[in-house]
């Protein structure tokens, strides 16, 4: 990975991501709730709705992370069914949420299509909208991948590229893009991104290693 910024490393500390090297080897869902009850969060988050698309991607998602706390014998074919539901995810809905991002509670994926998200980490109540991208900056440095924090409000056709930190409660207006990282409760519109007022309000519960996503 490139040189990250300070709040970049401390995000990665308060939301104890995993080492690049580690990624995909453990069960990262959020910790605290079992899985069926994390699944029911996350379909009362897509408003209950069976057809949401997003609520597929995230399902698929919390599935793939699972499997990787089951013993060999149970991972094994659970590992082909995530292959061939995660593949059917992205034909149908063009959405790509690997199960190595770290995602965290009552993620909200409005819309369909052109979603790509290649993260670090997602925190708790972001709201992710169509054709948003999350990944590498270019192609030398594949390790470097954004960390979105809670809180934040994504636009339509938002791209987050490299290793930046959105913090906490901040808004990336639609069609931004974002190759630096975004202070807690701001702005950041345009092509590239600037970086406008902070919100006045901001979530109940910063993130902290004691309240950090899963």
């Amino acid at each position: 990975m490139s040189r990250a910024s300070e709040a970049y490393l401390a995000a990665e500390r308060a939301m104890e991501i995993p080492p690049v090297d580690r990624r995909g080897r453990t069960d990262e869902n959020p910790k605290g709730i079992g899985f069926w009850a994390l699944v029911a969060e996350d379909f009362a988050t897509h408003d209950r709705n069976l057809f949401e698309q997003g609520f597929w991607a995230v399902f698929v998602h919390r599935f793939g992370n699972w499997r990787m706390g089951q013993p060999k014998i149970v991972r094994a074919p659970s590992t082909l069914l995530y292959l061939v539901l995660f593949k059917i995810v992205e034909w149908v809905c063009g959405m790509s949420l690997w199960y190595t991002v770290k995602l965290g509670r009552r993620v909200r994926i409005w819309h369909h299509s052109g979603i790509v998200l290649s993260a670090r980490a997602i925190g708790d109540d972001v709201h992710i909208r169509q054709n948003t991208t999350f990944g590498v900056r270019n192609r030398r440095d594949v390790a470097d991948l954004p960390i979105i924090c809670a809180g934040v409000d994504i636009g339509a056709g938002a791209c987050i590229a490299g290793a930046v930190v959105v913090g906490r409660d901040a808004r990336i207006g639609a069609n931004a893009l974002v190759i630096d990282d975004v202070p807690e409760g701001a702005t950041a519109i345009g092509n590239p991104a600037t970086i406008r007022g902070r919100r006045a309000e901001t979530s109940p519960n910063p993130v902290t290693s004691e309240n950090a996503p899963g």
